[in-house]
């Protein structure tokens, strides 16, 4: 069963340290990005860099606030430093990236595997891993059923989402999907109400499901 240190259990000064390592992190990762993926990234500005580190910095705190020294803290860090780039990529470019998807959902299950050995909890692992198909598997479905609606690298984008809800509990999974249609629905409205004139033929749902996941891991217990 997983266990996690209560959340605001953790020292403030260990909070500001995960978020600076974070931060620095956040930085190397929107580097290597812009080298594998100089089409996609766009130009480093300074507001950009800034931006990032910024964004990873409030995550990577905010997940050492909910998770302390627990063993999977690393893991859900890594998840909140891949979120900021593929949410701007899918934002410009309607696009999630299989090289950045791909790694996620490897690099998560490495860390989430190592953090299940450490603490004996075999049974949260396989939780995560049946998450991450039962997702993937429902996006799929959905896509595939509906028009104008999911794409495909939402669809891929969903087993490691669901790796990590299915890794904390069944109920984390259900939240998360069900509320990342809600944010998504109101993320469609907003933009059709800000372009009446110019209505989008597509919104991007990756930061919608990027949002409610990471909501999910840090409020629910």
């Amino acid at each position: 069963m997983f266990e996690t240190a209560a959340a605001g259990s953790a020292s403030p000064l260990f909070i500001a340290g995960v978020g600076f390592a974070g931060a620095c992190l956040g930085l190397i990762a929107d580097a290597l990005v812009r080298r594998a993926l100089p089409q996609l990234a766009g130009k480093a500005t300074t507001r950009l860099r800034i931006t990032t580190a910024a964004v990873t910095f409030v995550l990577a705190a905010l997940l050492a606030w909910r998770f302390g020294s627990a063993a999977e803290l690393p893991a859900y860090v890594l998840l909140g430093i891949f979120a900021v780039p593929l949410a701007r990529i899918d934002i410009v470019h309607h696009l999630l990236p299989n090289r950045l998807v791909g790694p996620l959902l490897g690099a998560g299950l490495a860390l989430l595997a190592v953090a299940a050995l450490a603490q004996g909890a075999a049974g949260d692992l396989y939780r995560g891993v049946a998450g991450s198909v039962i997702l993937f598997v429902s996006y799929l479905i959905l896509a595939l059923t509906s028009r104008n609606g999911l794409g495909m690298g939402d669809v891929k984008l969903a087993a490691p989402l669901g790796l990590y809800l299915g890794y904390l509990g069944w109920s984390q999974v259900f939240y998360g999907g069900a509320f990342a249609f809600v944010l998504g629905g109101i993320a469609s409205v907003f933009l059709v109400l800000k372009n009446r004139e110019n209505k989008p033929k597509e919104v991007a749902y990756g930061p919608s499901m990027l949002a409610a996941v990471l909501a999910v891991i840090l409020l629910m217990p």
